[in-house]
């Protein structure tokens, strides 16, 4: 094991999306036994930093699904933008079924409106955490807009043809699972469109070239480092790329069952510390 690779929600981070002691601890352990460590999360740059930060670790971080690649000292090592064609057949799907959806640029998000930003965002959070309090979702939701830069627009063909802004991303939401089946249905001849998710309300649109596994690959080529020496951790469908692509791919118990099943091994869920766990364990296993 040279190198290490895990996404965020769902997997590094816990329910309150923070980063754990026991999490940050392995990781600071396999730091210094000299075994690399990389994020590789579908959210921006600025978003997968800030929980980084809270715990004292400085790591590289593969961003938007793999669109930016930054190494340790922030620097820009790669980027895939996706073109206007593209980002437009996604917005009139999108628009079709009547679905909320952001923009991942280079100069920050771009949404339709503030209130429908945070409606969606409150939904968002009820499905996500059924347990959380009304003052919980509402602390959450008003974090997002400290967390990200986001602007608010209703032309997006202008946005699109912006020489100075590149698109890397495009999430969108529905609550109704076949409006999600169609949106992937009128995009699947789309060559240029990867399409996955991060959870069972969303859609994830990059360019094909920007998913983790081509990312980490690249990455992991940086430090001459072979894949089969890449251990990966994620728990969903924008995971599966680098899951299989890397030498060990291990799922999070929380997990789709699928991705689970294509994985070389389960660890515990990402409320229990499960990056930590399985690190210490394949750490105890070289020693």
């Amino acid at each position: 094991m040279k190198l290490i690779a895990t996404d965020m929600d769902g997997t590094l981070l816990n329910e309150y999306g923070k980063i754990s002691e026991e999490n940050c601890t392995a990781i600071k352990h396999a730091l210094n036994k000299g075994v690399q460590v990389v994020v590789a999360t579908g959210r921006s740059y600025e978003a997968a930093y800030k929980p980084l930060q809270e715990v004292g670790l400085k790591l590289p971080i593969i961003s938007l699904n793999g669109a930016n690649i930054h190494d340790l000292h922030e620097n820009l090592l790669q980027s895939t933008p996706m073109d206007p064609t593209s980002c437009l057949s996604i917005q009139q799907a999108c628009h079709n079924e009547n679905m909320y959806f952001e923009v991942f640029t280079n100069k920050g998000i771009f949404s339709v409106s503030r209130e429908h930003f945070r409606d969606v965002l409150v939904d968002i959070m009820v499905t996500a955490h059924p347990t959380f309090t009304k003052e919980e979702i509402q602390i959450a939701v008003e974090q997002r807009f400290q967390d990200e830069r986001v602007k608010f627009t209703e032309d997006y063909h202008t946005l699109f043809h912006d020489p100075a802004i590149e698109v890397y991303k495009i999430l969108a939401f529905s609550l109704d699972e076949t409006a999600l089946n169609r949106v992937k249905q009128s995009l699947r001849d789309q060559n240029q469109i990867a399409i996955t998710s991060s959870g069972s309300i969303n859609l994830e649109f990059n360019h094909v070239h920007a998913q983790k596994g081509i990312a980490l690959k690249f990455f992991a080529d940086s430090l001459q480092i072979d894949m089969k020496d890449v251990v990966a951790f994620g728990d969903n469908y924008n995971d599966l790329s680098m899951l299989l692509d890397a030498g060990i791919g291990i799922a999070m118990e929380n997990a789709e069952e699928d991705i689970k099943k294509q994985c070389d091994m389960v660890t515990k869920k990402n409320t229990e510390h499960g990056v930590g766990y399985a690190i210490e364990k394949l750490l105890s296993e070289t020693d």
